[in-house]
């Protein structure tokens, strides 16, 4: 079975194009149900039935994981079983007439402008060397902050960027998003200074093929590295909410809808290839709209 897993993803990388951190949550949970089903004495196709899911999915459900996550499981193991019965190593679907929970709809965690501001103010490389006289990434901290906020990038997308992926003339970015789906994306200025800042500070000359972001050993930084800087910025703002990429580019989807920007100019920003994908942020804009309403309005309440 593990060999046939093997293959399966392998099938996936080559022929369906997934991005590097999909193929990695595939294997893990794939990883998971095989050592399952070998627990159950389920080690090869013919003993993959119906009774073996229904008893996965029950057992994934009884470690208290949130819906999104069991279907997220569920469906990684499906596609498994649909490409065995493609190439021949089952007879049926043992899917078939399990009944699977809809989807978690949960509009997306982001932050008012006032506290992007406030981010950016305790995160301004004068204010964090001022108070730490030890710590050297100030300025590429705040230039990939503001690339993200300003551009709507996803961390894996931060990471991959090149020196020669960004244009500091024109204020464009070539971002490889998922799939491999290659798309250009603006950047403001207010970004490209706070790039220019941290790139003066890099050993010359620079290279079109080196990292944009750089860690402490300046090798590229890892997208599990984004996230631990995005969280060291919000302790050093105070803020009690969680924040990490994914905040900071819902943030982005959210005020640039606040502001009047159209649905599908976000969807193309975004790298959504559905449009209902975006839609959900018009749901959190006129929820705020309904909040500032109620507050407001002397006739809203009853």
């Amino acid at each position: 079975m593990k060999l046939l897993a093997d293959q399966f993803l392998l099938h996936l990388r080559g022929q369906r194009n997934f991005s590097r951190n999909t193929l990695k949550a595939y294997q893990f949970d794939l990883g998971e149900f095989l050592a399952y089903a070998a627990a159950n004495r389920a080690g090869t196709p013919a003993a993959l039935d119906r009774l073996l899911m229904r008893g996965y999915i029950a057992s994934v459900s009884s470690r208290g994981v949130s819906r999104n996550t069991l279907l997220r499981k569920i469906s990684a193991v499906r596609s498994f079983m649909g490409w065995l019965l493609e190439n021949g190593r089952l007879e049926t679907d043992p899917f078939d007439l399990i009944t699977i929970p809809k989807k978690e709809k949960r509009l997306p965690r982001f932050m008012t402008e006032g506290e992007v501001g406030k981010l950016q103010d305790y995160n301004r490389p004068e204010e964090v060397n001022a108070r730490e006289k030890n710590y050297y990434f100030a300025l590429r901290d705040f230039a990939l902050f503001e690339l993200v906020y300003s551009s709507g990038l996803r961390r894996s997308e931060a990471s991959g960027l090149n020196i020669g992926d960004l244009d500091l003339f024109s204020g464009f970015a070539r971002v490889m998003g998922k799939g491999s789906a290659e798309r250009l994306v603006p950047v403001g200025d207010k970004a490209l200074s706070a790039i220019r800042d941290y790139l003066e500070t890099r050993p010359k000359p620079l290279a079109h093929g080196q990292p944009l972001f750089l860690n402490h050993r300046n090798a590229r930084l890892s997208g599990a590295g984004i996230a631990l800087i995005f969280k060291k910025m919000a302790r050093r703002a105070r803020f009690a909410r969680h924040v990490n990429p994914h905040s900071v580019r819902h943030s982005f989807a959210t005020h640039l809808l606040d502001n009047g920007c159209d649905l599908k100019s976000v969807q193309e920003m975004l790298g959504h290839k559905n449009l209902q994908t975006t839609e959900i942020y018009t749901h959190v804009s006129l929820e705020r709209l309904k909040e500032v309403y109620e507050k407001a309005h002397p006739r809203a309440k009853k």
